[in-house]
């Protein structure tokens, strides 16, 4: 509970901020050479989150980050993309897309994060992921049927190809429009990502 106001509070003041010092071109945000085209329609701002189930920075970000997003105003749409980078990284990725198949990606995403950080489980086995799935309304055997799709397959092959557009070394990360990429050390905290994000939407907004 206490830990639900600190994130609430927090997506507050991000809101309102107005930051005392402009984001910093190569200092607090990377610009791609190349921009990756967008997944999102005409008009919108697209913001991607790259993460890892395991990464504890990436579970640490989940609060600040969420309150954000709940506060983002109707042209900014928000992603998020599994990182992929070979072993438990991509049996994690491929748990994401399952559960965005089965339709119970909103309910499961922050169990996941809290189980694997707090429960101290890996949930990167195929029955251990089906088994976490079937308290959430689907059968094992319609886990390990999402899990092992073609589909899911295909999706996380391109995860993967964006990871690569992005250039990204690391997680997390946050992609503004295709092109800004602010990761914790260049934004200076886990905290100050989504404030860069948000100078950088205002950025996007601007250039339209």
């Amino acid at each position: 509970m206490i830990k639900t106001m600190v994130a609430a509070l927090a997506a507050l003041g991000l809101s309102s901020m107005v930051m005392a010092q402009t984001p910093v071109e190569g200092e607090h945000y990377k610009v791609l050479d190349e921009a990756v085209p967008t997944q999102v329609e005409e008009g919108q701002i697209e913001v991607v989150e790259a993460f890892w189930y395991g990464c504890p920075h990436c579970y640490n970000l989940e609060d600040p980050l969420n309150a954000w997003v709940a506060e983002l105003p109707d042209d900014v749409t928000f992603q998020r993309l599994p990182a992929t980078m070979g072993g438990d990284w991509n049996k994690h990725a491929m748990a994401f897309y399952a559960a965005e198949e089965l339709g119970i990606l909103d309910e499961i995403h922050d169990d996941f994060f809290h189980a694997i950080h707090e429960d101290g489980k890996k949930l990167t086995a195929q029955d251990d992921i089906a088994e976490f799935f079937s308290d959430y309304g689907v059968s094992e055997e319609e886990a390990k049927k999402a899990l092992g799709s073609f589909g899911v397959k295909s999706q996380v092959n391109q995860a993967h190809a964006r990871m690569r557009a992005y250039e990204l070394m690391g997680v997390p990360a946050l992609i503004v429009e295709g092109r800004y990429v602010i990761s914790p050390s260049s934004a200076g905290s886990l905290e100050n990502m989504p404030r860069i994000a948000q100078a950088l939407i205002e950025k996007v907004r601007q250039e339209q």
